[in-house]
């Protein structure tokens, strides 16, 4: 039987009352989600960054498309993604270990750590130095981006673990132990193995970051560092841009017992957004990378021109061997969510090594970064739990080693 043109319009108009009503239902949802998001204190424990500082002609206050100058974080990009600071890394490639080298960089590594000090020193209505736990909340709240030091690498301390003295009084308050090659204080996931964990100038430095309130990073350390680590430190470890070997198995990664042994000692895993996923080898991409990075090496002051012209040659390196198989947003996710799993949500975060190789698919840069709260709440963790993972957790182990400070 035929309906009537009334019953059918009837009928149209309740599918398309039914359709909006479902609508701002989801935009309401959308709306809270976003609101909570800007709401909430959010902290990333590595930020390269401090490398875009020696650009010429960059600024941290300009906005910057990651498709024309590959960097990823900028003050316009934090506001729109949410972004309150973190920790700026200050970081040293591993070279020789001899004497010379040594002390180049120990100040290089001084001048980046000034490099970041200047930066908020130009620019105080917009970043402020934190030096304790409680200081981010604070400076959140006077509408400021925290600045926290780190060091990744302590090659630059040489043969003396107290100049970390100096560093922490410049602002570290995260610092790790190597980098991709082991050192004269540890070994790396990622070098053969020279000490068996941490050295003996390790152990006396890990004496010395639970002396001054300084977290110890274990992330670039192998296993067995970080299992000296976790028996010997005074207070709570870190893994500032790690993954999970469950989801990649990789040697930067973390496995299931390490996790939970992280968690037992209260410490946590921020993870990042670099071994995430397995890549098919693109040989002729890597070494043309790898001449790149060495014609235009880290230490290297560029000038305009010649930065320039190391963009150009980064884009065709682009355009002729394309990467393969990129890492995806879902990709991160499934790392975090695994440790949220493993190690409990009270012991994972957020370190996504953005301007130091992160960057994936769908989290191109500090302006994304929305949708790793949207997936959380998706995924069920509540407003308390997402905070925790923002920032709650890492603030708790900072100011875990701000207690234990002294008394070793």
């Amino acid at each position: 039987m035929r309906p009537s043109a009334a019953l059918t319009a009837a009928c149209t108009l309740a599918l398309l009352l039914g359709a909006a009503s479902a609508d701002a239902r989801q935009a309401r949802k959308v709306g809270r989600g976003a609101s909570l998001h800007q709401g909430l204190l959010m902290l990333d424990t590595h930020l390269d960054t401090p490398a875009s500082l020696a650009l010429p002609g960059w600024s941290i206050m300009a906005a910057h498309d990651v498709k024309t100058d590959y960097t990823q974080v900028d003050l316009p990009r934090m506001k729109r993604g949410g972004l309150d600071g973190g920790f700026w890394a200050i970081y040293t490639p591993q070279g020789p270990l001899d004497a010379v080298s040594t002390r180049k960089a120990r100040d290089y590594a001084l001048m980046r750590a000034s490099a970041i000090r200047e930066m908020v020193a130009a620019h105080p209505e917009s970043f402020a130095l934190a030096d304790r736990a409680a200081d981010a909340a604070r400076i959140k709240a006077q509408g400021r981006r925290v600045v926290y030091l780190s060091i990744e690498n302590a090659w630059p301390l040489g043969d003396d673990p107290t100049l970390l003295q100096a560093f922490h009084a410049m602002g570290v308050r995260m610092a790790g132990f190597a980098h991709f090659r082991a050192n004269q204080f540890a070994d790396s996931s990622t070098d053969a193995e020279k000490w068996g964990g941490l050295s003996p100038a390790g152990i006396q430095l890990l004496a010395e970051m639970n002396r001054l309130g300084v977290v110890p990073d274990l992330s670039h350390s192998s296993d067995k560092a970080l299992d000296e680590a976790l028996r010997l430190s005074k207070s709570p470890i870190i893994l500032s841009h790690s993954g999970c070997r469950a989801v990649f198995d990789h040697p930067r990664n973390i496995d299931d017992s390490h996790l939970r042994a992280l968690a037992a000692k209260g410490g946590v895993i921020q993870i990042n957004s670099v071994y995430v996923k397995a890549h098919a080898r693109n040989p002729e991409r890597e070494a043309a990378t790898k001449a790149l990075e060495e014609k235009y090496p880290e230490d290297r002051r560029l000038t305009l021109a010649e930065y320039a012209a190391m963009l150009a040659e980064k884009r065709a390196i682009d355009r002729r061997f394309p990467e393969r198989d990129r890492a995806t947003f879902d990709d991160v996710m499934a790392n975090l969510l695994h440790a949220i799993k493993v190690a409990g949500v009270d012991h994972v975060g957020i370190g996504l090594d953005w301007d130091g190789g992160g960057g994936v698919a769908g989290l191109e840069d500090v302006a994304d970064l929305p949708r790793i709260t949207a997936a959380l709440l998706k995924a069920g963790y509540s407003r308390a739990d997402v905070q925790k993972i923002w920032s709650g957790n890492v603030l708790r182990v900072l100011a875990a080693a701000e207690a234990a400070a002294g008394k070793s």
